[in-house]
């Protein structure tokens, strides 16, 4: 029997999985277009680079969250093979703790960075599409992100490397 906590987890990640998989796919089809306009038609769409430009940030920036908590993120387990399980437990709760550090540090930054652009009001060069609000999102997921290192450090799960890297 699964837990509560594993079925509202698999549950997210099928909901994020597919809002993901909706954005590649408007990201190709849009790209498939504006090439076919581009070389066929000789008319290509207007702004289709700025828009594809901003579902890669939010497709990127979304993902960072769930990479952290699937602990996906590339790792080098050259260390934790010398290592008793003693000090491989208290290892991974101290990198967790470094990136929890590290990512509070860079949500304050592109927080502080949002802001100005906010005051500036940058736009995109053809659509004029706001640029704050997705520097916003940015920040907020790396907060995010933060929190979820901040999570782990307590609960770290089965620690080391979730797969062995070559």
């Amino acid at each position: 029997m699964t837990s509560p906590e594993s079925r509202w987890e698999k549950r997210i990640d099928a909901v994020l999985g597919v809002a993901a998989s909706a954005l590649l796919l408007s990201m190709m089809l849009l790209t498939f277009a504006d090439v076919v306009g581009r070389y066929l038609l000789n008319r290509p769409i207007r702004g289709a680079f700025e828009v594809t430009e901003l579902t890669l940030l939010v497709l990127i920036f979304a993902g960072l969250p769930l990479v952290s908590h699937a602990d996906e993120h590339v790792t080098m387990d050259f260390i934790d093979r010398l290592l008793p399980p003693a000090a491989q437990r208290a290892l991974v709760r101290i990198v967790h703790a470094a990136c929890a550090a590290v990512m509070f540090f860079l949500s304050w930054q592109v927080w502080i960075k949002a802001g100005r652009i906010a005051s500036y009001g940058d736009t995109t060069d053809v659509l004029r599409i706001s640029v704050a609000p997705f520097v916003y999102f940015m920040d907020a997921m790396i907060g995010l992100t933060g929190l979820v290192h901040l999570y782990k450090m307590f609960v770290p799960g089965a620690g080391g490397a979730s797969q062995a890297t070559t």
